[in-house]
């Protein structure tokens, strides 16, 4: 029934868990660098966030490619903002940590929902085509 090759579907998985680490990476790396140059690390961070999901939907040629990358963000920024036992935490209090948590999400929503996946080869959206 289906018609892909199992090389092809251990590349797809591979793609997604590639996927899934850079997305962790790049949260881990925006959490750190959006306190520490407001607001231009705070552009920064969610442009790097923001390519990171445009760049892995067209690499895997779907919405999936934005949600491996989003998931892996998401997960490592609510591992950064819970407290430690000693009470120690990534997130300050500030307005920036709330705008970097709520434009991530917001910057993976608008990639998903901007389209241009159409399957290469297939048929055309346009009139008169």
């Amino acid at each position: 029934m289906d018609d892909a090759p199992a090389g092809g579907t251990a590349a797809r998985i591979g793609l997604y868990l590639l996927l899934v680490v850079v997305g962790a990476l790049v949260g881990v790396a925006g959490a750190l660098v959006q306190a520490a140059w407001f607001p231009g690390g705070l552009v920064l961070s969610l442009a790097g966030a923001t390519g990171l999901f445009s760049v892995g939907a067209q690499l895997a040629g779907g919405r999936g490619g934005v949600g491996a990358p989003a998931a892996g963000w998401l997960v490592a920024v609510i591992l950064l903002t819970t407290t430690r036992p000693e009470g120690d935490f990534v997130f300050g209090a500030g307005v920036g940590s709330y705008v970097f948590l709520l434009g991530g999400m917001v910057a993976a929503v608008i990639c998903a929902t901007i389209g241009g996946f159409a399957p290469p080869g297939g048929p055309s959206a346009r009139l008169g085509k």
